[in-house]
């Protein structure tokens, strides 16, 4: 198997919950849990999305 330290994560809106977006990261280099702004189609605003299980 190759790259076995990138996993997929998810992405969810803080203020209305939706699983937007979908993502890559490399848990060795950046164990914590990842968190960008991005924009949300349901609010139509640039809004924070953190890392879900």
């Amino acid at each position: 198997m190759k790259n076995t330290a990138r996993v997929k994560v998810t992405l969810a809106c803080t203020e209305c919950g939706d699983r937007n977006y979908c993502t890559t990261k490399n848990k060795r280099t950046h164990p914590e849990r990842l968190a960008l702004m991005k924009y949300c189609p349901r609010l139509h605003k640039h809004t924070l999305h953190k890392e879900v299980k």
